[in-house]
């Protein structure tokens, strides 16, 4: 066990760097006379263990709030921030060399983000033993933002590599500098704040550093372009690329192999494969469990309908809601021309648009009727019946729509490891072809839909009366039926595929044995190594099961095979225990399934229908992935296992573009953090999620609860400036409206939806090149990659309802006439 020396810091202090003194054995034995011989010798053994030289690189990247930059010392470079340098530079002072004192000192600065939680948890841990935890209430729940779709590669390796250089200025001037890193056609380097550096000037660049190692001759400096100035802490970092090279240039291969032999000694600058494969992971389990609904636009004769749709398991009831009793999509009925007009003018102030919608059903038809908020806000008593006429129907439904512009070019996400991409693995970061791109190319927009239907929500618009309602008005909203209805191809967004066999579309009856309970069920797909079936009641099964299926109906079509007590494993049951997933079960033989379903498949290819969880045209359904992710609005906390408990670290999306961001942002006390107490200081609702999380399976439906959240801007204090309650807190209309009027008069009001998701497991295969490219030259960064990859196990994703609270109780702007909706 290491031993405490805190009570002898004095001491220590007092003797730092002094134990290879002549007088430090005296003056020692006389400030520690009090001390028990034992205790004096542990100190004395202390004291040489700090004076011990340290040969250890320090690496602060990502383990402090601060930017780092390589720091060279007596030939090593280290990557410190400005504090980590001050407390080297002064602990270098009294040893006189870098020990483990220095190194000790560097990894417990103030702004470490260990040494934060140890503080943090220290004072709960005294609050809570002198029962002042009320006190001490947590104010800070400090996050990341991960911008998904932000990959950039690189043409080049970057070593990081301080050499000393000059710098020379058109006017001849030379500068001295230092690079940070190089690579074989560009470098960056760092200026004092005071230098005049245009993006584009041309500027000459000696490598003094490397004249011991590199014969120059008579040409001994090169022109560089610049791409970037930054300005850190009074410095310009300047970043410039290569230009005039011969083909042949010796200075160029020199470059080549100089930083493929020296590569694994000063490392290769991973900061941009880093920041990409945490986007990336991060993406693989937010977009899987998406619960707003993209839908691609096209031309049609004039007319902008939808084209194609991204499903996932969480939004797809809000795709089937858009289908007739045939199943034929009428999303036209929701997404048209004159609506998306309405978006785009909306767009230019950052608003989406509600759809209140119901469906009529009348002899064995569906009839759709919807409004937008723009087409009712100029007949408010109109409007009113409406909503209460359309909320009284079970199939109201509140949609919100956003739009965006596609940008082709956010198709492809290359991955960041220039050219050194194994040929095995090209195929996983393979460029959409041609025709995906001419796809594309007829596709201008993108509409976003998200049914933020609630029963909470649902409960409210139906105090409103819709007596005297105008029918004929009334039938203007409603959708005519296609006789002809649009195309519209759905396709999924799904990262792990888990089929390794093409799945069919087929209706059986199956009967299921185990343990001598028998249920009746009906086969929806199969493929020749598995299927799925609906039962007619719940099962008493649970994944692993081993059961027995007999198909009575194709037992009749066949005498070559016995189709009866097929043994299958189940492999997984919803939470209903209504549908179930198996794949054969083989003990010692051959397993007859599988060769019965794999002839039927031979002879009947033509006759099934396929499956198809991708489009015909392959690459598709990525590329319309990577376009959606660049426009994800919505933002996601990603929920990670810590021990036995969760932690909200993470938040996912595509852009800060939304005021819950910006708000999180300000309220935290670190830069570049987020900090979100708004949504987690609440109890009660932390409590139903964690507990909700730990039941969940990854097929569950998400669980749904909606937080208001009241923001005084008079107090400095968070935890007195933020007030969050669940709707179940505000049990009835006038406490809701009592909340948010007493917030309007004190600041903002925010009316947050919370979707939460089990998490699905990644795909290695996608993310290993990438952590493999990682592990190579930081083990240690790759394993703790990895780790956050895999402690993942659910997504929490924000829709921030406001805007149509503030609609449902009548909450509108000064000078805005409007009668009350409740």
């Amino acid at each position: 066990m290491t031993k405490d020396f805190s009570q002898y810091q004095n001491i220590i202090s007092q003797f730092r760097g002094r134990v290879a003194n002549a007088s430090f054995e005296a003056e020692f034995n006389a400030a520690t006379e009090h001390l028990a011989k034992t205790e004096k010798f542990l100190l004395k053994m202390e004291l040489k263990r700090l004076a011990t030289p340290c040969t250890r690189l320090i690496d602060l990247r990502g383990h402090v709030d601060g930017d780092c930059r390589p720091y060279e010392h007596d030939g090593s470079v280290h990557f410190l921030d400005a504090i980590a340098i001050k407390v080297f530079e002064e602990n270098l002072g009294f040893y006189g060399a870098y020990t483990l004192a220095v190194y000790e000192a560097v990894n417990n600065t103030e702004n470490n983000f260990r040494v934060i939680y140890q503080k943090e948890k220290a004072q709960l841990q005294l609050a809570k033993s002198q029962g002042e935890t009320k006190g001490l209430e947590k104010n800070q729940y400090p996050a990341t933002l991960y911008r998904l779709g932000e990959y950039h590669n690189r043409r080049e390796e970057r070593m990081n590599f301080a050499v000393p250089l000059l710098v020379i200025l058109d006017d001849d001037t030379e500068l001295e500098s230092t690079s940070s890193d190089i690579s074989v056609h560009g470098c960056k380097f760092r200026l004092p704040a005071v230098c005049v550096l245009n993006v584009g000037q041309v500027v000459g660049i000696r490598f003094v550093g490397l004249e011991q190692e590199f014969q120059f001759g008579f040409e001994n400096s090169f022109n560089y372009e610049i791409l970037q100035v930054q300005e850190e802490n009074n410095q310009l970092l300047v970043s410039v690329k290569r230009v005039d090279a011969p083909a042949d240039d010796s200075f160029i291969k020199f470059l080549r192999g100089f930083i493929q032999g020296n590569k694994r000694r000063y490392k290769i600058n991973l900061d941009n494969t880093i920041n990409a494969l945490q986007a990336r992971s991060m993406e693989q389990f937010v977009l899987p469990k998406s619960n707003e609904l993209p839908v691609f636009v096209e031309e049609n004769q004039g007319q902008l309908v939808p084209r194609y749709v991204l499903t996932s398991g969480n939004n797809r009831p809000c795709y089937q809601y858009w289908q007739d009793e045939k199943h034929q999509v009428t999303l036209h009925c929701l997404i048209n021309k004159d609506r998306i007009e309405r978006l785009q003018k909306k767009r230019l102030l950052e608003n989406s648009l509600l759809v209140y919608s119901f469906i009529h059903y009348n002899q064995g038809k569906s009839y759709f009727y919807s409004a937008d908020e723009e087409q009712l806000k100029d007949d408010k008593d109109f409007m009113k019946r409406f909503l209460g006429f359309a909320a009284a129907r079970d199939s109201f439904a509140i949609t919100e729509l956003s739009f965006f512009e596609l940008d082709a070019s956010r198709a492809y996400s290359p991955f960041t490891l220039s050219d050194s991409l194994t040929k095995k693995d090209e195929y996983l970061n393979l460029p959409p072809s041609q025709e995906v791109f001419g796809i594309l190319g007829k596709l201008p927009y993108i509409v976003v839909a998200n049914n933020i239907t609630d029963e909470r929500l649902v409960e409210d618009y139906r105090l409103i009366s819709y007596e005297g309602i105008d029918i004929n008005q009334l039938k203007n909203f409603g959708h005519k039926r296609l006789s002809k209805p649009y195309p519209v191809d759905e396709l999924g967004i799904n990262y792990r595929n888990q089929r390794q066999e093409p799945r069919f579309n087929y209706k059986t009856p199956v009967i299921i044995e185990s343990e001598g309970v028998s249920w009746q069920g009906v086969s929806h797909d199969f493929s020749v190594s598995g299927l799925m079936i609906e039962l007619d009641k719940p099962a008493v099964l649970k994944k692993g099961d081993i059961v027995h299926l007999s198909f009575p109906k194709l037992q009749k079509i066949t005498s070559t095979f016995d189709l009866k007590s097929l043994p299958y494993e189940t492999v997984c049951i919803n939470k209903k225990k209504t549908i179930i997933n198996l794949r054969v079960y083989v003990e010692q033989h051959q397993h007859i399934g599988r060769s019965f379903f794999k002839l039927l498949i031979e002879k009947n290819r033509d006759k099934l229908t396929a499956d198809e969880y991708a489009m015909i045209v392959p690459g598709l359904s990525k590329a319309l992935r990577n376009v959606y992710s660049h426009s994800l609005n919505i933002s996601s906390l990603v929920v990670q296992t810590s021990g036995s408990r969760y932690k909200i670290e993470a938040i996912a999306c595509s852009a800060e573009n939304n005021e819950l961001l910006s708000l999180m942002r300000r309220l935290s006390d670190r830069q570049q953090y987020y900090n979100l107490y708004p949504l987690l200081s609440n109890l009660q609702a932390t409590n139903i999620m964690n507990n909700s999380l730990k039941k969940m399976q990854t097929g569950d439906e998400p669980i749904t609860e909606i937080l208001y959240v009241a923001i005084n801007h008079d107090v400095e204090m968070v935890e007195k400036a933020v007030m969050t309650k669940l709707a179940s807190e505000l049990k009835s209309t006038d406490d809701r409206k009592n909340f948010i009027r007493d917030a309007l008069k004190a600041g903002s009001f925010y009316c947050v939806q919370v979707k939460l998701s089990r998490a699905d497991e990644p795909d290695m295969d996608y993310l290993n090149p990438e952590l493999s490219y990682i592990g190579s030259y930081a083990i240690h960064r790759g394993k703790q990659i990895e780790q956050e990859i895999w402690s993942v196990a659910g997504i929490i994703q924000l829709l921030d309802i406001t805007h149509e609270a503030m609609i449902r109780y009548n909450f509108v702007p000064e000078g805005v006439h409007s009668s009350t909706l409740l």
